[in-house]
């Protein structure tokens, strides 16, 4: 296990880059702490496969420094960082057994055959996989292949950091949940390192203790689930956490006033002016609808109910907003406004959130 330091670490495919929108990883500095559970999040695209394949050593980057400890492993080989693998398909020998498999990384560093036995026999049981260990491995399901693949990846006890790539993608829905709780457990058990790359919300939230939220080649946020859903730092991280997402509404600030198309709402505190695109970030979840003249004017488009809530869809101006309503809570008669809850409404420019004024920050 180690910490993990990426040093203004930046990469282009082009061999020449000159502006911003050439790299597919925009300059970064940040540190995994040793033992922590990290995931990386976001869209196809977003830069999340190749800020793991440097710190796996399949690629060198353009520009920055990858330290595992105090030790520069930027141009060292995949070998040489000591970490595991487990890439989206499943790794695994056809000809071998399950338990062979699993053997495979211990054999290879000179383990005798009791310490082998031992630690194939504790990682079966935590995959469920006791019972196949003498099966062939050809002839099993997408699932069980996979199961063997993290079984393989997490059967080293001495390993820096192990390194998940979108592990789930061919699981079924039930097995994901089984295999993400089990992920936990052994994190909480071994403590190891662990980055674990996705694009589902879901699994991000439930395996990691810190999820790194990126955007278009750039980490937009990094934090606890908790502290991403409360707090958006950042439209996207607004939008793409949460279901549904985040409303983001065109507004102009005044003080402690916010002006949107067909009405005013109030903020909980004071903001300066900022020149760009301003806009308001409410959850559903912190609307509140209602009956009359208080807040912003809402058409509902229709309702759904999906047992311990409905979610009201609808617009404001040209506007698509969503609305939950509690369980159990009814919608007023007529019912044609949403009121935001100040003390969760937050206010963004270009995209990024910014604060209320000094004076009301240091009160």
């Amino acid at each position: 296990m180690t910490k993990i330091t990426l040093e203004n670490l930046a990469h282009s495919y082009l061999p020449n880059p000159t502006k911003d929108s050439d790299y597919a990883l925009k300059p970064m500095t940040m540190t995994w702490q040793d033992g922590g559970a990290y995931a990386l999040l976001g869209s196809s695209g977003c830069g999340k496969s190749t800020l793991l394949n440097i710190i796996s050593g399949l690629l060198v980057p353009s520009q920055g420094r990858i330290l595992f400890g105090d030790r520069d492993v930027t141009s060292l080989p995949t070998a040489d960082r000591n970490i595991a693998q487990v890439f989206q398909f499943p790794v695994v020998y056809d000809t071998m057994s399950v338990r062979d498999n699993l053997a495979f990384p211990l054999r290879n560093r000179g383990m005798t055959e009791t310490e082998v036995a031992q630690r194939v026999a504790q990682v079966a049981e935590m995959i469920g996989m006791a019972d196949t260990l003498d099966r062939r491995a050809r002839g099993l399901t997408a699932d069980a292949k996979q199961k063997i693949s993290l079984g393989r990846g997490m059967v080293r006890q001495d390993v820096n950091a192990i390194l998940f790539d979108e592990p789930l993608t061919v699981i079924d829905p039930h097995m994901k949940w089984e295999l993400r709780t089990q992920l936990k457990d052994l994190h909480r058990q071994f403590g190891h390192t662990m980055i674990y790359v996705t694009h589902d919300q879901t699994e991000a939230l439930t395996f990691a203790d810190q999820v790194v939220v990126m955007y278009d080649g750039r980490v937009v946020q990094a934090g606890t689930p908790q502290a991403l859903f409360d707090a958006p730092e950042h439209t996207f991280v607004g939008y793409f956490i949460g279901s549904p997402g985040m409303n983001v509404i065109d507004a102009r600030i005044e003080g402690a006033t916010a002006h949107v198309v067909g009405g005013q709402v109030r903020l909980a505190h004071g903001y300066d002016a900022h020149p760009g695109k301003v806009q308001l970030g409410i959850r559903p979840e912190f609307l509140r609808i209602a009956a009359g003249d208080e807040g912003l004017p809402f058409t509902i488009r229709r309702i759904e109910d999906v047992g311990h809530h409905r979610i009201l869809r609808g617009r404001v101006g040209d506007t698509e907003v969503n609305v939950i309503v509690p369980e159990g809570q009814p919608i007023p008669e007529g019912a044609n406004r949403v009121i935001p809850d100040p003390a969760h409404t937050h206010v963004y420019v270009d995209d990024w959130r910014v604060a209320p004024r000094a004076s009301e920050r240091a009160a």
